[in-house]
């Protein structure tokens, strides 16, 4: 129960897992290898009419580490190696992805069952008992899930009674009316975060200036004298440029400085 309470396998007989590894005792596929793996990726990222270059951001924005050079080379996340692309096939050569992306080259599609890095599945609370029948699961199991799903469903049947919700039109609108307050309180958030980064900056130069103040009227003093400058040019520069950014945002005259 526990097991089936937080998403975990169940050994319904333990005698018989040894000499098996855990996906051979699960009855699961043998696990992707690495080429595999990198298959999948390639094969979830290339579609005809984009350009290489959009492949290639498209492979990295997967996770995957792209090495450009003589050879085209691939390391999927949590990889411990680069693996050339000519590798996992030849449908995978860098020639063959030009083909694929030009559309010359059409692939087979995949196998049912092939598993993919970056499929995802749906998650539910309730336990697909016919379907784990199929599979082979023992009478055991069957007792486990019932009443699982029967707690499943009284939680349910709480929490709907306890927030009002008597039918599904109510279940909808207060599902939008949470999502549209969501959206409000992180439409503020950006908007803090955002004046938390102007504010940050002028920080910064206000302290920059308030440093670099008086070796920058010692420089107009001297005339504007060019060994000064040379001998003080880093904190001149950065003088001029906190000096630029207040104009650039209307401290002056009209608009006094504020305090660090």
């Amino acid at each position: 129960m526990l097991c089936l309470e937080h998403g975990l396998s169940i050994i319904e007989k333990p005698g018989l897992s040894k000499g098996h590894n855990r996906a051979e005792y699960l009855g699961g596929d043998k696990t992707p290898s690495v080429r595999d793996r990198l298959r999948d990726l390639i094969d979830a990222s290339i579609s005809a009419g984009m350009s290489f270059d959009g492949f290639i951001e498209k492979v990295k924005a997967a996770g995957c580490e792209v090495k450009r050079g003589k050879h085209l080379a691939f390391k999927i996340p949590d990889g411990k190696r680069f693996i050339r692309c000519d590798s996992p096939g030849e449908n995978y050569t860098e020639n063959a992805l030009l083909e694929r992306i030009s559309g010359s080259r059409v692939t087979a599609p995949k196998q049912k069952g092939a598993t993919s890095i970056t499929s995802t599945t749906k998650p539910s609370l309730l336990i697909d008992i016919q379907a784990k029948m199929q599979q082979g699961k023992g009478e055991g199991y069957r007792h486990c899930a019932t009443t699982f799903n029967l707690k499943e469903m009284s939680k349910t049947l709480i929490f709907l009674s306890e927030n009002g919700i008597e039918d599904y039109d109510d279940l909808v609108e207060k599902s939008a009316a949470a999502s549209g307050e969501y959206n409000d309180r992180l439409a503020k958030i950006k908007a803090v975060e955002e004046r938390l980064g102007e504010i940050s900056e002028l920080q910064k130069h206000i302290g920059t200036y308030g440093k670099t103040r008086e070796v920058y009227a010692q420089y107009k003093a001297s005339g504007w004298d060019k060994n000064f400058y040379e001998q003080f040019r880093a904190d001149i520069t950065l003088h001029k440029a906190a000096r630029k950014y207040f104009d650039e945002h209307g401290y002056g005259k009209n608009k006094k400085l504020p305090s660090m």
